[in-house]
């Protein structure tokens, strides 16, 4: 019997987006042979959006979905942690 371990990825970063400091929580997930990262935070009145992330070319790319332009403006950002975390961390 062979036994499979999967490494999980799960990390939190505080990002100034908007105008102001916000929470990003950033989850990997596998699916389909595919590397996504599911990636929440809060708006303004509190309310949960949710998007996603995928490897496209050299980097990590929000998955096209209407969002506010304070998150699809720091998309390197968000690109700079995930790679920072996918590479310390290993």
């Amino acid at each position: 019997m062979q036994i499979h371990f999967t490494k999980v990825v799960h990390f939190t970063r505080l990002i100034k987006a908007g105008g102001r400091l916000r929470e990003f929580n950033f989850r990997k997930l596998r699916q389909l042979e595919e590397d996504i990262f599911s990636v929440d935070t809060v708006d303004d009145r509190g309310n949960r959006i949710i998007f996603y992330m995928h490897k496209k070319n050299a980097g990590w790319t929000i998955i096209p979905q209407p969002l506010p332009t304070w998150i699809t403006e720091n998309e390197n950002k968000l690109n700079e942690h995930i790679d920072m975390e996918l590479h310390t961390g290993s």
